[in-house]
C-alpha cells in the first residue's frame, strides 16, 4: 500500500478506515498475523469495490503475482455458498460437471448443500457418483480446480451478472 501513487482520498479514507479496524483487532489479540497477502485480502475485503479495484490495478502494475495471490484470498471456493441460487446456477452453467465433482470432494458440507440444492436431481446424481467412483484424488488436483471456478466467479462478476459479497455483511435480498 506505501509503494502506490495517485489515489483518490476516498480510497485513503477507506484504508484509514479498514487499517484502523484492523489494528484494534490486532491491538486487543483478536490477531496474531499482522502481515501478507492474507491481511491485505481481508483489509481490502472490508473497503469499498472502487477501492478495492484501485488497489489492485496499481497492485497489478507493481507485482501481479501477489496482486493475483491477494485476489484469490479474497473470495474462495468455500465463499459460493453465499451467492444466491440464482448466481450459483450461473456459475454452474459455466462448470464442467467432473470439475465440479473433483472440486466439492474438498468442499465442506454447507458448499456441497447450496450446490446440489441448485442443480436438478438427475445432474445432482451424476455429481455424486462421479465423486463416489472417482476415487481419491490429490489435494492440490482439488485445489487447482476449485481455483478455476473460483475464477470463473470473478469472471462473471467482472461481466456483471453476479455479485460477490466480501466481508462480513448480511444483505438482505427483497
Amino acid at each position: 500500500i506505501a509503494t502506490l501513487e495517485n489515489i483518490s482520498p476516498q480510497v485513503l479514507k477507506q484504508i484509514e478506515e479498514s487499517l484502523a479496524e484492523e489494528l484494534q483487532a490486532v491491538l486487543s489479540g483478536q490477531v496474531t498475523e499482522i502481515g501478507g497477502p492474507k491481511r491485505v485480502a481481508d483489509i481490502l475485503n472490508m473497503t469499498g469495490r472502487s477501492t478495492e479495484r484501485a488497489i489492485l490495478e496499481k497492485l497489478d502494475g507493481h507485482d501481479p503475482e501477489i496482486a493475483e495471490n491477494i485476489r484469490n484470498m479474497m473470495f474462495t471456493f468455500a465463499d459460493i455458498s453465499r451467492l444466491t441460487d440464482r448466481e450459483i446456477q450461473l456459475v454452474l452453467r459455466e462448470v464442467d460437471t467432473k470439475d465440479l465433482a473433483v472440486a466439492l470432494k474438498g468442499a465442506g458440507p454447507e458448499i456441497q448443500d447450496r450446490v446440489f440444492s441448485n442443480v436438478s436431481e438427475r445432474v445432482g446424481q451424476m455429481i455424486r457418483e462421479e465423486m463416489e467412483f472417482s476415487g481419491p484424488v490429490r489435494l492440490s488436483d482439488v485445489e487447482e480446480v476449485q481455483l478455476r471456478i473460483v475464477q470463473t466467479v470473478r469472471q462473471l462478476e467482472e461481466a456483471g451478472q453476479i455479485t460477490v459479497t466480501r466481508g462480513e455483511t448480511q444483505d438482505v435480498y427483497v
